[in-house]
């Protein structure tokens, strides 16, 4: 396998279980497995942006331009405009 695929495929694993964390230490009141989790979770995302910057250097992964200032504001009127 090649070191690219391994390294998208492990990004990918690393925002799915970002994703998990999101869901579960919120559903949890025991203080301590919430710590835990919280921890697991911050370190999961230590990972994430090594990797990411790994790809990036590599031109494994080339992010998406970035937004315009009007766009942003557009997005934001449509987030706060119910408010």
């Amino acid at each position: 396998m090649q070191e690219k695929y391994m390294v998208t495929d492990s990004l990918e694993s690393i925002n799915a279980e970002l994703g998990k964390f999101g869901e579960m230490i919120p559903q949890t009141d025991n203080k301590q497995l919430k710590q835990t989790l919280k921890t697991f979770r911050n370190n999961c995302e230590t990972s994430q942006e090594e990797l990411y910057e790994m790809a990036r250097m590599k031109n494994y992964y080339i992010p998406a331009e970035k937004a315009t200032d009007q766009e942003v504001s557009r997005v934001r009127a449509i987030f706060t405009s119910g408010l």
